[in-house]
């Protein structure tokens, strides 16, 4: 009875799975400041240096990247800001963090051209996560946030900055992987026949039947647009149908630079779509309460939270930037392995609201 039957029933019995796990995994495990710090740490260097050699892979002829900003970019995303919020909160129980400040920003910059190189998509992310890890931690450490005109039009100017050199280098290396101009017209070719696609054939639960890529076979919803990871559903055989590239080749199907509301309308309906947008409101609400409360011990000078703060921080984070990018930008910052990711940093905010007590027997 507890076999799924199809992608969305499959997502839904993997979120539960996960988020049991993760309250089980914080209530635990006591997580101090100094745990999350050296975790947090140990995770971001262990990302920079993946997507270092990654990119790296992508100059060398005859052989094979495995492009891991897509599915580990909200990861790296969680990483580093929880690593900033535990430096900061060292500030605040008066230890000094300079170096650790240091190596914050050595390894914000060295993971922001990796993964920039790699996918721009990934570049828009990172920023994204940066200004709303840079907001959350202000108003967490009463620091002032001064958002002038200068600062918005240096900051554009260094996306467009960025942007331009990786044109320049497309031409100078003769890597059209590289240039986003590329991108662009790949949007055009692809994403609008989705979404004419999309548009035509969306229903309340799913899509007329017969309008997906398998045709005939078509299941009217649940048919595979959205799922987990391939290798995760031919590990437990589940029949499921799959795609394997084919949504890259083909015009007809949900291309993977579309926005991601179009994608979950298509495979889960009108009402699946707003459910997951729901789903969202109700995460980032409970994330900035509970936060709240963090802040207020913190302030009568508990320090009990610190860690779980730090960890907090880097989630909700992580989870905002994923969910605007994967939603209103790039379907593929929300699917396969990135979907996976996605749960579990869902998971990791709201089981902040579990918390168990010890017996006094």
């Amino acid at each position: 009875m507890l076999t799924a039957q199809n992608h969305l029933q499959l997502i839904i019995e993997v979120a539960v799975l996960i988020q049991m796990g993760v309250v089980l995994l914080l209530n635990i495990i006591p997580f101090t400041l100094s745990m999350v710090l050296f975790l947090s740490l140990i995770l971001t260097m262990f990302l920079a240096g993946l997507f270092s050699v990654d990119t790296a892979l992508l100059f060398l002829p005859y052989v094979s990247h495995q492009e891991f900003t897509h599915p580990f970019g909200p990861l790296a995303v969680f990483a580093w800001v929880t690593f900033s919020a535990s430096a900061s909160l060292l500030s605040e129980v008066e230890i000094k963090s300079t170096s650790i400040t240091t190596l914050a920003i050595i390894l914000f910059v060295v993971i922001a051209i990796a993964g920039g190189l790699m996918h721009r998509s990934f570049l828009i992310l990172w920023f994204l996560g940066w200004f709303i890890g840079y907001f959350i931690m202000s108003k967490s450490f009463r620091r002032s946030v001064k958002i002038t005109r200068k600062r918005v039009v240096a900051a554009f100017g260094a996306v467009i900055g960025g942007f331009a050199v990786l044109e320049i280098l497309s031409k100078v290396l003769n890597a059209s992987v590289l240039s986003p101009l590329v991108r662009l017209s790949r949007l055009e070719e692809y994403a609008i026949p989705s979404i004419k696609m999309v548009i035509k054939n969306t229903t309340l639960f799913g899509h007329v039947h017969g309008s997906c890529y398998w045709a005939a076979d078509c299941l009217g919803g649940s048919d595979g647009y959205i799922s987990l990871p391939m290798n995760l559903i031919k590990t437990f055989t589940l029949p499921f149908p799959l795609f394997f590239g084919v949504l890259v080749t083909k015009k007809d199907v949900i291309d993977y630079m579309l926005p991601g509301i179009f994608g979950f309308a298509f495979d889960f309906g009108y009402g699946g779509l707003l459910a997951l947008m729901s789903w969202c409101v109700i995460v980032m609400s409970s994330g900035f309460y509970v936060l709240q409360q963090y802040r207020s011990k913190r302030r009568v000078g508990t320090r009990k939270y610190l860690g779980r703060e730090a960890l907090l921080i880097g989630a909700l984070t992580a989870f905002i930037s994923q969910t605007l990018i994967g939603l209103f930008l790039f379907n593929r910052t929300m699917n396969g392995a990135a979907l996976l990711i996605y749960l579990l940093l869902s998971a990791m905010v709201m089981a902040h609201l579990v918390t168990t007590k010890r017996s006094l027997r």
